[in-house]
């Protein structure tokens, strides 16, 4: 199981394309910290303020220097892959 606490997810249940996402990280025994925008208004909150909208999901990813906001699933499932596969 990998643990990587660079990276959190924005999603919310009920998102087709953040199911995609989270059925990677389960096939590739990842965790990372969920932020589920519909159940946090901070996250929301965050989300929108680093991105100027609420699309999800995205993946931020804690960088030094500043983070990386990564959207669309499939980019998301291919960053994942690359490192974890």
């Amino acid at each position: 199981m990998h643990n990587p606490d660079d990276l959190a997810l924005y999603y919310y249940d009920g998102c087709f394309y953040c199911s995609r996402v989270r059925q990677a990280l389960d096939d590739l025994d990842v965790r990372v910290e969920m932020r589920n925008i519909v159940e946090s208004p901070q996250h929301l909150q965050d989300l929108v303020a680093a991105r100027g909208r609420r699309t999800v999901p995205v993946l931020r990813i804690r960088r030094e220097g500043g983070d990386e906001w990564m959207p669309e699933s499939a980019d998301i499932v291919d960053y994942l892959r690359r490192r974890f596969g």
